[in-house]
């Protein structure tokens, strides 16, 4: 049978992880501003943020179209993460999605985190640092700068 110590194996995340007082704090970030990990209000302002610009675009040339925004959701997030390493909400809030080395994502793994995000429940499935599961596959984190 499994037991909540398999998963918290599997996952680093569920079992409550010895001294850590913050977020970021085992990966050798700051408990605040700059380098820190960026917190669930900032990280949902964003993503509202670019959900909403991505369904005017839908709504504009597809009329409204959940799919349409999707695509261009994934689209943005893609190419301006990959390039960037910022969306649009990412940037307006001051934070990027770097590795955990500090270095800016990069295309495959914005392609990588972007399509697990779109799925959304790899998202919502956090470990004590605040990283969903989409920022586990790929090593990287969303940190303020």
């Amino acid at each position: 049978m499994v037991n909540r110590r398999d998963l918290g194996a599997w996952m680093e995340g569920p079992a409550p992880s010895g001294n850590q007082q913050w977020p970021g704090q085992r990966l050798g970030r700051p408990e605040s501003g700059p380098g820190s990990i960026a917190r669930f209000a900032p990280r949902a302002a964003a993503l509202l943020i670019d959900w909403v610009l991505c369904s005017l675009l839908s709504a504009a040339f597809f009329g409204y179209d959940g799919f349409a925004t999707l695509y261009i959701f994934l689209v943005e997030q893609v190419l301006l993460v990959g390039f960037c390493g910022y969306s649009i909400g990412h940037r307006i809030l001051r934070m990027q999605v770097q590795t955990l080395d500090g270095q800016p994502a990069g295309y495959l793994t914005a392609l990588i985190r972007s399509v697990l995000l779109c799925l959304v429940i790899p998202a919502l499935i956090i470990d004590v640092d605040q990283r969903g599961l989409h920022d586990r596959a790929r090593a990287t984190g969303l940190f303020r700068i």
